[in-house]
């Protein structure tokens, strides 16, 4: 069992796709920094701690990373940096769709996944069908989400 570190993206196209009550049915566990939380999550997905959200406090040496990570990196946001500190600071996986977070978390050696990897995971852990798992991205699609559409149907070919 995996602790997961999730910028706001994740958990919005999750809840967009209408899996956000199967993402936290898998065995890892989810986290987000506390300020990220209150900030860009609490005031429309105020449930996500009751289905199992880890909600952080950064430590003094991750805050130090952080700022570190704001200068090397300024295209990411100060949310997605803090969600970036905690995911390296801890060893844990980070789930982002930013395009400037994962070059960031590349660059950074942190292990990087996405809506794609998660929906995936959800297929292989049975804790969703694929015959739901086929509607999600068109859910997100109508839902202004922008993820790697063809990658989104590769993977779902696999399943077929």
């Amino acid at each position: 069992m995996a602790i997961l570190v999730g910028d706001a993206n994740i958990f919005i196209d999750m809840d967009v796709g209408g899996l956000i009550r199967s993402m936290f049915r898998l065995e890892d566990l989810f986290a987000t920094p506390d300020v990220l939380y209150l900030e860009e999550l609490k005031e429309h997905h105020a449930e996500l701690p009751a289905l199992g959200l880890r909600i952080e406090q950064l430590s003094a040496a991750e805050i130090a990373e952080v700022e570190r990570l704001s200068i090397l990196y300024p295209e990411p946001s100060f949310h997605d940096l803090l969600a970036l500190g905690l995911a390296k600071g801890r060893h844990w996986p980070l789930l982002s769709g930013d395009r400037w977070l994962r070059k960031a978390a590349l660059k950074e050696s942190v292990e990087i996944h996405g809506t794609i990897w998660i929906l995936e995971q959800m297929i292989k852990c049975k804790v969703l069908s694929l015959e739901r798992a086929r509607t999600a991205p068109g859910l997100m699609r109508s839902g202004g989400r922008r993820l790697p559409w063809a990658q989104a149907d590769e993977m779902l070919a696999r399943f077929a």
